[in-house]
């Protein structure tokens, strides 16, 4: 078997990671819940979260993956105590990475189709209504919105067959870069737009009344979910990436860079959409159409709209693409650790599959939308999106963190010796309490909330 690959620099593995957890959560979703549940005070509660419920999953789970130096299909089965069962849990980890991208590269389509459509002027001189006709109209097109799909298919497809250093790695710095200086470029236009004040206000401003108008528990519900599926935790996402790094640096340190990151990325979306939507009229918490119906109408109106639309939805494409990237790795990863297959062979099969199972999701818009698995009004997509977002995600992370902190699992000593093995920051001994008994009660009310929200609208 041929040697196992690994990552050629530090820089790639904290921006191949940062690419994985930086997606659609942080630009699409994170500013049009921070709209629905009152702007600052919101981001401030979602912060706190971040660092007490995100950062320690994140760290195990570089942890697993550095120790093993697998995949999270066999990682677990090589740090399990002898006769325990924990390995288990790897294929459906696996199988979370399938089920996530029969959505997400419906998704990463649009954006290309809404980038290249931006691009060729067909977005100009949207009021309201055309641009959610426009929407519509792409929904109920499968041929097209299949044709985006495979296309985005394809290119990630593609940079993985390129190899890890040459193809992942180099990609990933390369989208990376070119996405935080798009996020530069179109906050400066967005913040000195007339009439953006207000937009900034609402923003950065921290209003505790309007926090309670949406109702507290709420707030703090969505802040807690909101940090905990932004960084692509669970699903053995970042296990991966562990297992490609040498052992120079402390993981909890790396794991903070990457978080930094990820986090300045959803703030600087909120720079750029909320100054936009206060000058030109526009509810900010007006829910997912946010990106595909409201923002196409503000750029219509904006001086050299075409322009700054075009940059827009290329920025959301490279978000997307760095997790396509990065999830693609990961299932190729596990057909080649667990199976012995080539990179080849594990690209040449995985591409026309991802392709087929993302067809249901584009089908539910139209040919399927009589099918509405979650109550009135929603598709497949919702389903898909429910699977992993309020199941896999924080189910394996609960898994993630009694494993790493009780002795039937892993076990405290062995975490701790993995993440604080290399130079930098230590993970803090005195957490052990809480990440052993507190921290599994919050990722368990988060996934309870989860079905709770979904099944009460169904009674």
């Amino acid at each position: 078997m041929a040697e196992r690959e690994t990552l050629a620099s530090r820089l790639g593995f904290i921006l191949l990671s940062a690419g994985c957890a930086i997606g659609l959560g942080n630009v699409w979703r994170f500013p049009y819940i921070t709209g629905q549940y009152g702007g600052a005070a919101f981001v401030l509660i979602y912060l706190v979260f971040l660092v007490i419920i995100g950062m320690p999953v994140m760290v195990m789970e570089f942890s697993l993956g550095r120790a093993s130096g697998k995949n999270i299909s066999l990682a677990l089965r090589v740090l399990e105590p002898k006769g325990t069962k924990w390995h288990l849990y790897g294929p459906a980890a696996i199988a979370g990475n399938y089920l996530l991208m029969m959505f997400y590269t419906c998704i990463t389509g649009w954006l290309l189709y809404y980038f290249a459509s931006s691009l060729g002027g067909k977005l100009e001189g949207l009021d309201a209504e055309s641009s959610a006709a426009f929407f519509s109209a792409l929904q109920a097109d499968p041929a097209t919105m299949a044709i985006w799909m495979a296309i985005a298919v394809v290119i990630a497809f593609l940079i993985c067959l390129g190899g890890l250093q040459k193809g992942v790695e180099n990609a990933s710095k390369i989208m990376m870069v070119c996405l935080l200086v798009l996020m530069v470029a179109l906050a400066i236009n967005s913040v000195l737009i007339p009439g953006g004040q207000e937009g900034l206000a609402f923003y950065l401003v921290p209003d505790i009344g309007r926090a309670m108008e949406a109702g507290i528990t709420e707030v703090i519900f969505a802040a807690m979910s909101q940090a905990f599926f932004t960084l692509s935790i669970g699903m053995g996402g970042m296990t991966i990436f562990g297992s490609y790094i040498g052992k120079d640096q402390s993981l909890t340190g790396e794991s903070a860079r990457i978080i930094a990151l990820d986090t300045s990325v959803a703030l600087m979306a909120g720079l750029i959409i909320f100054p936009a939507c206060f000058a030109y009229g526009v509810n900010p918490g007006s829910g997912p159409g946010l990106l595909f119906v409201t923002l196409p109408n503000v750029f219509s109106h904006m001086a050299g709209g075409r322009i700054w639309g075009s940059l827009f939805f290329l920025f959301m494409t490279f978000a997307a693409m760095t997790t396509l990237i990065a999830v693609f790795e990961n299932i190729i990863a596990y057909w080649m650790d667990n199976h012995g297959w080539s990179r080849k062979k594990a690209v040449t099969v995985n591409m026309p599959l991802i392709i087929v199972l993302a067809m249901p999701c584009i089908l539910g818009f139209n040919l399927l939308s009589s099918f509405q698995p979650l109550g009135p009004g929603t598709g497949i997509l919702d389903l898909e999106d429910f699977l992993i977002s309020s199941t896999i995600m924080p189910l394996g992370s609960l898994l993630f963190v009694l494993f790493c902190a009780h002795r039937r699992g892993w076990g405290w000593e062995g975490f701790i010796r993995e993440a604080d093995a290399g130079k930098g920051m230590k993970f803090p001994s005195w957490l052990r309490i809480y990440v052993r008994w507190i921290l599994p009660v919050i990722i368990l009310a988060i996934f309870i909330k989860g079905y709770w929200d979904i099944f009460s609208k169904l009674i």
